[in-house]
């Protein structure tokens, strides 16, 4: 069964070159996924299509409307099926991205993202309707389209078949906890620049020690915190 995502922007087209690219494209041929993008300008029920108005309160910016964006989410497949579906939204206000959200949710069946544009979503929707908030980092983007992205590659790359090598993913950086070890390949000399005689050996438990104590000491280096 296909893990099925779907999408609700402002910017569909944002998606075209992204979906048909690379692993998420093979996935996509190989039914493997199934990626549902809805624009949310088709809910409005006015001529102008209007998602957004001025804030209650005032202030500077526009927020988009919790009747149009709820009209959009219920319009979708697994709402009108009547599942229950986890709905993120994609925030600088969640909670940090990580491997283990990546793990956790390429264990789903489905989810719908979320991207939010202008000064924000209504807070009545988020309350009715968002079961996770994400943010890819504590820096401010102009919409939740790029994290959308950052989620989908993360998440589809972990669906077993759309990789090449599964266990490529399984020993990506943070799976275990450490950064990756160092790769090498062709050449054997680089501008001086040798291959460790470890890796040529054919020793596969001295490589796999080697790979470990390297993995360790650069995870060591630039990311300590992961240690603790």
């Amino acid at each position: 069964m296909a893990l099925s995502i779907h999408v609700m922007t402002l910017f569909p087209a944002m998606f075209e070159g992204f979906l048909n690219q690379g692993i998420i494209s093979r996935g996509l041929d190989a039914n493997l996924l199934d990626v549902n993008v809805h624009n949310i300008r088709d809910a409005a029920k006015d001529r102008h299509r209007t998602v957004d108005d001025i804030p209650y309160g005032g202030g500077a910016g526009m927020v988009m409307k919790a009747d149009v964006l709820a009209d959009c989410l219920e319009s979708t497949e697994p709402f009108e099926s009547g599942r229950n579906v986890p709905v993120c939204f994609l925030t600088p206000q969640g909670r940090t991205f990580s491997q283990t959200d990546a793990n956790r949710m390429s264990l789903l069946d489905e989810f719908v993202l979320i991207c939010g544009r202008y000064r924000g979503i209504d807070e009545r929707f988020r309350e009715r309707f968002v079961t996770d908030e994400i943010s890819i980092g504590d820096f401010v983007l102009s919409g939740g389209e790029p994290a959308a992205m950052v989620v989908i590659d993360a998440v589809a790359r972990l669906v077993p078949g759309v990789m090449g090598d599964f266990e490529s993913g399984i020993d990506d950086s943070f799976q275990n906890g450490l950064l990756d070890c160092p790769w090498y390949t062709r050449p054997d000399d680089f501008r001086g620049m040798k291959v460790p005689e470890v890796l040529k050996s054919g020793n596969h438990a001295k490589i796999k020690e080697w790979r470990n104590k390297k993995s360790m000491a650069r995870t060591r280096e630039r990311r300590p915190d992961l240690l603790g």
